[in-house]
Parts: structure tokens; sequence; C-alpha cells
């Protein structure tokens, strides 16, 4: 199935197609891997395992590897022990991590005791890493010189054994200490001279690199930062750990964004649509009861109005206007400052430098939008006073949903919590609570 898929290409069908129509048995056959496991996911749990036995081991492996997380774990624990540890022996070791990860400890443990010793081993340490550092994200599999080598005896040591290595591209030179000392890639090989050894041609390479415990965030901004296709991972003696690849580091960028969306209103940050029901329960229930106290919050500014409201009900109705446009533009901030804080390093007078500027934009908007509602209101009420506080109100809340969602992810970095985590939920507290404070507080000085 594999050595097909390299040598032919798609058929030419738009890619909805490609990727929307079913699989029938031929195509199957040459399918690329994510493609089968979609397929594979579209079917009940015995389908599944059904299909999977009637694969060969690497295909197997590779379409399973592609499947997400909460349909990987339960397929492979509906497969057979002896299947299940064939198959993760044929993965890649980050592919087979990333899945002993999303399994209990006691099949993991079984899994692991039915591997080769060598594959045992291997994955143990890798378990070892944080899954969410450079060491939890590294493939091992790489092409190691010593850099002692001259050139056409390191093209003769990676022709035997690019087979087996994820990204053949790169080769990393290690000393005699087995230290990273440089990083050379195929090309480079193949255009130098003959018999060059393999120092002269990193004499003057900047070597970029990170340290195991690095977060894999900052792994995935590196290597888009420079564009490499791999980063070589070491420990803190410099000695050459693994790689973190650039299909690794595509899932970190989906996966964090998904997080990130989905911390922002308080969901599971894992949750997909395939979680069990209660899990999402248990992610979702403390912040909506977080969220139901923030409300009691705005409800208690409400309370002391009770009696403004009750003389111009005009303000009930205007109310919700004020809090709806000052929470936009708070999301506004809020969805510029998390992406920021997730795509780029950002030292503490940056950040802030990034507040104020949300806050010019909050306060030109809000100047903007205030002065076409006091015409709206102005015309539709005849009362210019009643237009002066709604317009004053709308663009100071503005300004303050814009502060408050440049701000909230930074306070909570500094809180040492996920930028991200529930700041949704904060920031409407603030702009419904402070909305309704200054229109409600402004009209009783002003109208009443």
């Amino acid at each position: 199935m594999s050595e097909e898929r390299d040598r032919l290409p798609e058929q030419a069908l738009p890619v909805e197609e490609q990727v929307e129509r079913p699989l029938d048995e031929e195509q199957l056959e040459l399918a690329h891997p994510a493609d089968a496991a979609e397929h594979i996911e579209a079917l009940d749990i015995k389908d599944q395992v059904a299909f999977i036995k009637q694969l060969p081991l690497e295909d197997a492996a590779e379409s399973i590897a592609e499947m997400d997380s909460h349909d990987q774990a339960m397929l492979v624990r509906s497969l057979s022990l002896g299947l299940a540890a064939r198959i993760i022996e044929h993965m890649s070791p980050d592919d087979a991590t990333d899945l002993l990860n999303n399994l209990d400890e006691d099949l993991r443990r079984t899994l692991l005791s039915k591997l080769t010793a060598e594959d045992r081993a291997s994955l143990r340490t890798l378990l070892t890493f944080d899954p969410d550092t450079a060491g939890g994200v590294m493939n091992t599999e790489v092409v190691v010189l010593n850099q002692d080598l001259n050139v056409d005896q390191a093209i003769a040591k990676m022709r035997g054994e690019v087979e087996d290595k994820e990204i053949p591209y790169y080769a990393y030179l290690v000393n005699e200490d087995k230290e990273l000392v440089g990083v050379t890639s195929l090309r480079d090989l193949l255009v130098a001279r003959r018999g060059t050894c393999l120092k002269e041609l990193i004499k003057s390479q900047n070597l970029i690199f990170v340290t195991y415990n690095e977060d894999k965030e900052e792994v995935a901004r590196l290597i888009s930062h420079y564009n490499f296709l791999a980063l070589p991972v070491v420990d803190f003696g410099r000695r050459l750990l693994g790689v973190v690849t650039v299909d690794d580091v595509i899932d970190i960028i989906h996966e964090e964004a998904s997080e990130d969306m989905q911390a922002m209103v308080g969901a599971g940050p894992d949750e997909t649509a395939d979680s069990p029901w209660l899990y999402s329960v248990r992610k979702r229930l403390p912040w909506l009861m977080l969220n139901m106290i923030n409300s009691a919050v705005s409800a208690w500014v409400v309370h002391l109005f009770e009696g403004n409201i009750a003389q111009m009900a005009i303000l009930a109705v205007l109310m919700p206007i004020v809090a709806n446009q000052a929470g936009n533009t708070g999301q506004q901030a809020l969805a510029i400052m998390i992406r920021q804080l997730a795509t780029e390093r950002f030292d503490r007078k940056r950040s802030w430098l990034a507040v104020l500027r949300e806050a010019r934009i909050g306060l030109l908007n809000g100047l903007l939008i205030a002065a076409l509602v006091f015409g709206v209101v102005f015309v539709a009420t005849r009362m210019p006073l009643l237009a002066m506080v709604m317009s004053a109100a709308l663009g100071l809340d503005m300004l303050i949903g814009a502060l408050a969602g440049a701000s909230i992810p930074l306070v909570l970095r500094a809180l040492g919590r996920d930028p991200a985590q529930a700041s949704s939920i904060f920031l409407t507290t603030i702009t419904d609570s402070m909305g309704f404070l200054l229109l409600l507080g402004m009209a009783q000085v002003v109208l009443l």
C-alpha cells in the first residue's frame, strides 16, 4: 500500500471529493493514511477492528497514527493485545508515545511488556518526558553521523539507514562524547567535494537546538520562525536525544489553537465532539458555576438601580446594547492578545504596550460608535440628555472592554495560568457590570 501511494498521484478529483467521498476497496489500497483514518473513524468499532485486521501492519500503524486521539484509544482497546503491540512496534516512536499516553496505565504497561526489548526501552524513555515539552513530542529516528567522517562515508552510511528514518533530509553531527556539534542537509552532502570532512561543512554554522524540557509551543514557534523541517532536541549536556519534525509542529499549532478557543469559553481544552458526554460535563460545569456567580454580580448592579429602571423603562431597552457592544470590543482585543501570546515571546514592556494599543483602538471606536448612537437615540426619543448618557456609557464601556480584553490574558499568565482559560467569562463579567453601572449611574445623576 505505502509503496504504491508514494508512486501514484491522486486521481484528478476536486479536493472536496477526495476528502468526502467514501473509499471503495481499490481506493483504500492506494489511500493516504490520513484518508484511511477518516474512513476508519466513520465505521462502528466492530467494523474498525475488522478493517484493521485485514491491513498490513505498517499500513495499520500509519492509519491509526492519523486518527483522532479519542477514536485511536477506543480502537486500540478493542484490538487483541498481541495485534495492538505489533501495530505499536511499526509506528514511529513519537506517534507510539502519543498513543500510549492516551491509554490507561494498566493497558499501557501490558502493551509495553509485549514489545521487543529495544522498542520497550525506547518508548519507556520517551514516556518519561512531559507530553507538553520538546522531549514529549520528539522523534528518535534520526540519522546521526560522527563529525570526523568525510562526505563519501557519510553518504554511504545514510544510504544504509535512511529507509528507517522519518526525516532523512538532515543528518546530525556529533563528537566523540555524543554532543551535538552541527546539522547538515542531504543537499549539502551531495554538492560537497568528495573527501571533504564533515567538520568543514559546519565551520561557520549557527546551530539552533532546544533542550528536552522546552515547551512544545516554543518549539513550534522556532521551527516556524526558521522554516526548518526538523529541530534537534538535546539534554543539558548537549547530547542529541531526537528531533521535533514539522508534521508534529502542525499538530501542535492546530491543537493549541483549538485548546485556546475552547478554554476561552470554559470548555475542556482537549474536548472533541466524540468525547464522552460525562467527561464534558465535568470539564464545563465548574466554569458554568463561576459564570453564574459572575452573572450575579451584574444582576446585583441592576438591582441597585431598580427604582431608576421603574421610572424610565427605556433604560432597560438600552442596557443590553451597552453591554453587548463593549463585550464584542473586548473579545476582539482578547483574541488578538491570546494569539500573540501563543505565537511569540512577549516581554513585560511589549505586552503592556500592546494593552495601550488596544486601549487606543477601543477609545477611537468608542467615540465613533458613541457619536452614531447619540444621533439614533436622540432621533428616536427626542431626549438629548438620555442620548448623551447612552453615548457616554457606551463609549466608556467599550474602552473598558478593550482594556480588559487585552489585560486579562496577561494577568492570567502572571498568575501562572493558561492565558486563555475562561478569559471570555471574566471579560463578560467586567463589561456587563461596568456597562450597567455606567448607564444606570449616569442616568440617576443626569436624568432623575
